[in-house]
């Protein structure tokens, strides 16, 4: 049975994000709609989820003591991870001490850090995965790419949104591969994977809900990535039967071999009708922002609702959709939104600006929205909102 009681009483409920961005914040507001009470934390001040949530507190989520202490201090009934920075060994602690870890402590660990989640998904579950060998230092970095071959892909094993990725083609990009992986990564410079290409069609994220009752798919999200960042996604991505049966047997078997309750973004690559497993993060994922306008429940509602214990008896499928986000250049605090009668003026088209409160190279602000009778057309209706937008940079 689950009861929610009145918010701020004995009886309510409380959630602490761990990770306050625009995911969090969509995270945040849906909490709120059953009552509730959400605590967020972020390394910064006036992070988007930080602008809706009932409190805040700004600290690094790698210094244990810190989260640890602000954990036991507001005594929440679900910490809700959102990012890859975090002292995730200590939430393995607190879950053993009785807190409850969405989905699990053990998820959370081994999916922030890449190297945990692809040895589960191809070593002890034997799905089939790019080639790929983990490098420790500069030596075993090169040693690696020498195994591997061109071209292949170098990511920090703890990373997000593209940060510390780049493609090596050719020989005289390798070093400048290791600067960028030991100057992007959440924890500082450290262990890369080193992954060789794959040759696919087109990749998706299968949003994958586990809930009280039972597992739940939702249409696949086709997406496009530049450096391994988002901008683009589309709901439904066309694919055949067998491809998403195979889709879906995979993302079923990591997802149960992670446990708990709770939305899974599981990354895929296609060819054909041969699927191969690519990443998993264990809570909604920005390519799924298209759902806020593709159903009836979005990732971040469905979310919600199985943290909570509760079911998901259905997900209507409203329209296809697609999405754009919305990615600015500059080193600011100030930034306006500009000729937005424009951006809305066609029916199906919406906006939604994340609040980040400042700009530091490129930095992900808002992302727009669109509705249509067909992805292509969906596409399309995005592309001409996108190319009505500006955004000043002060």
């Amino acid at each position: 049975m689950v009861n929610i009681g009145n918010i701020f009483t004995k009886r309510g409920k409380k959630a602490l994000l761990c990770g306050s961005g625009e995911l969090g914040k969509e995270v945040a507001i849906e909490l709120e709609r059953y009552g509730v009470e959400v605590v967020a934390l972020d390394k910064y001040e006036n992070a988007p989820a930080m602008q809706v949530a009932n409190s805040s507190y700004v600290l690094s989520m790698l210094d244990g003591d810190a989260l640890e202490a602000i954990i036991k201090e507001e005594k929440p009934d679900y910490i809700i991870p959102e990012i890859e920075a975090i002292a995730t060994d200590r939430l393995v602690k607190l879950e053993q001490e009785g807190f409850r870890v969405i989905p699990t402590a053990n998820a959370t660990r081994l999916t922030m850090n890449r190297e945990g989640i692809r040895r589960l998904a191809a070593e002890t579950l034997g799905l089939p995965t790019s080639p790929y060998r983990f490098a420790s230092d500069r030596e075993e970095f090169l040693a690696a790419v020498s195994e591997i071959g061109l071209p292949c892909v170098v990511k920090p094993v703890m990373s997000s949104s593209g940060h510390g990725q780049s493609t090596i083609r050719t020989e005289d990009q390798i070093e400048q591969a290791w600067r960028v992986s030991q100057e992007g990564g959440r924890a500082g410079s450290g262990k890369v994977i080193v992954e060789g290409f794959v040759k696919f069609d087109y990749e998706i994220t299968l949003l994958t809900v586990r809930h009280s009752a039972g597992t739940t798919f939702l249409k696949p999200v086709g997406h496009h990535q530049v450096d391994g960042d988002y901008r683009e996604s589309w709901q439904p991505q066309a694919m055949s039967e067998e491809a998403i049966r195979k889709a879906e047997k995979i993302a079923g078997a990591v997802t149960e071999a992670l446990g708990g309750y709770g939305i899974f973004g599981v990354e895929l690559f296609v060819k054909g009708d041969e699927v191969i497993f690519s990443e998993v993060s264990p809570r909604p994922h920005d390519t799924g922002m298209v759902t806020m306008a593709s159903q009836d429940l979005s990732e971040f509602g469905l979310h919600a609702r199985a943290v909570l214990g509760l079911p998901v008896p259905e997900v209507k499928f409203i329209s296809p959709a697609a999405s754009k986000a919305i990615v600015v250049e500059g080193d600011t605090t100030e930034y306006e939104f500009c000729n937005l009668e424009k951006v809305l003026e066609e029916p199906g088209v919406q906006i939604r600006m994340f609040g980040k409160p400042e700009i530091r190279g490129h930095r992900r602000v808002g992302v727009l929205l669109a509705t249509a009778t067909t992805v292509e057309e969906a596409l399309a209706k995005v592309e001409r909102a996108y190319a009505k937008l500006s955004v000043k940079v002060y």
